[in-house]
């Protein structure tokens, strides 16, 4: 089964990109963020030609998740309890009871003093609760976490300790969630390599490699140890046929 999430930087701008990476990556389940599309307005039926189930939690303009899945698709739960006003964050789906596949598209915080830094931290207490409650054995949480994980996932190593995305505080947030029974897939199979997954548009970031992993795959003990491989997909980074890419790279990994 290959797995994999993306933050698409808006569905609008990237159907067709998205569309052209489907066929040529072949994913199974794919767990995409920031559509910035109402439910309604999503394209059901050009997925479906490709072969894929969607189910959408979306709302206009911001924000919003979706899971495309070649599999059967059931819906666990729309949206993250008691955080409803942070916008359309969360979808949890089981895919053809062999997978409890959960996306997320965290808030990013913007700064330290903004109000949404607070929101952040609140976010995360809440999805700990939420997954804290889930009792999946094979289960994957995979999205845009808008947190580095440790000083080797930035490109600016420790110097960025203290950073939006590198304080302690979130960090100890991301290091919660794993301890109620997750991995972080990449890292636990190249425990020493730096690799990103977002690159800013400007300064040219990405050819120059000042990036950031903060699109994570983390999985449960059983998808842990099915694991085959996991990267990310720099070539859809980059630009295809004119087709301008999101600042984020799809992250995939394979299991058994």
């Amino acid at each position: 089964m290959k797995i994999a999430t993306w933050n698409i930087n808006g569905f609008g701008a990237r159907m067709d990109f998205l569309k052209r990476w489907l066929a040529d990556r072949q994913p199974d389940v794919v767990g995409l963020q920031e559509l910035k599309l109402v439910d309604d307005a999503f394209p059901h039926d050009e997925f479906e030609a490709l072969g894929y189930q969607a189910v959408t939690h979306g709302q206009k303009a911001w924000n919003g998740v979706a899971v495309l899945s070649r599999l059967p698709l059931s819906v666990a739960q729309s949206g993250l309890p008691g955080q409803e006003e942070a916008g359309a964050r969360l979808l949890t789906v089981n895919v053809a009871d062999q997978l409890e596949f959960t996306t997320v598209y965290c808030p990013n915080g913007k700064t330290l003093e903004h109000d949404d830094y607070e929101m952040k931290l609140a976010w995360f207490d809440a999805l700990i609760e939420f997954w804290n409650a889930r009792n999946a054995e094979r289960a994957v949480l995979c999205g845009d976490f808008n947190i580095v994980p440790t000083p080797l996932d930035g490109w600016r190593g420790t110097k960025a300790d203290g950073d939006i995305f590198h304080t302690k505080q979130e960090r100890d947030r991301l290091q919660r969630v794993l301890e109620l029974g997750l991995t972080d897939l990449y890292r636990h199979k190249y425990p020493g390599e730096q690799a990103f997954s977002w690159w800013d548009y400007r300064g040219g970031s990405f050819h120059r490699g000042h990036g950031l992993r903060i699109d994570l795959i983390l999985g449960t003990a059983a998808v842990r140890d099915n694991l085959l491989d996991v990267g990310t997909d720099r070539d859809y980074r980059k630009k295809q046929d004119g087709m301008t890419a999101s600042d984020h790279a799809p992250v995939i990994a394979e299991l058994h």
